[in-house]
């Protein structure tokens, strides 16, 4: 019983401490940096994008339903990003190599970068622990050229996100 007690002592410590880091990620910041490998194993980093407008979109895992369905559409309006100076990035905590099957399976013509250390997901404050389990939650953050997050989306329709998203950046972009 009193090791029942430490254990939830300890996760209750846990879930205030992850609470009071929730709150550091907001509109306005700058963005936390990364250096991660995609599906063809090339690094990328929150530099490379400078002067560049950026939508990082976090996923739980490679090939199920909801996730395809947001990749897809990604995928499906990636000209239109392109258009207005705006690069994509996928992020989950699966391997290079899940990721390398999913976007040949998929043509997913933007990189899918691997987080399997959850340092970026942790940074920017993605990480749903479930027993047993770790996964990025679905959010997604616009950043702006100047490295600042200026949108953040903490809930997430696979289904409409990438309309959401490509009319949050006109709206953006035009009242530069």
């Amino acid at each position: 019983m009193a090791k029942l007690k430490i254990i939830l002592f300890l996760h209750l410590i846990s879930l205030s401490n992850y609470n009071l880091y929730a709150e550091s990620i907001r509109e306005g910041q700058t963005a936390p940096g990364f250096d991660l490998p995609d599906q063809k194993g090339l690094f990328h980093n929150l530099k490379d994008y400078k002067g560049r407008w950026l939508v990082i979109y976090f996923y739980p895992k490679d090939d199920t339903p909801g996730c395809t369905t947001e990749a897809q559409n990604f995928t499906e309006k990636y000209t239109e990003f392109k258009n207005l100076n705006t690069e994509i990035l996928g992020v989950s905590m699966d391997s290079i190599e899940s990721h390398k099957e999913f976007a040949e399976k998929y043509n997913i013509p933007y990189p899918l970068l691997s987080d399997k250390d959850e340092i970026m997901s942790t940074a920017y404050d993605v990480v749903r622990e479930i027993p047993f389990m770790h996964h990025s939650k679905r959010q997604s953050f616009i950043i702006n050229p100047s490295g600042v997050i200026v949108k953040h989306y903490p809930d997430v329709s696979p289904s409409s996100h990438t309309s959401e998203v490509l009319n949050d950046l006109v709206t953006l972009q035009s009242s530069l």
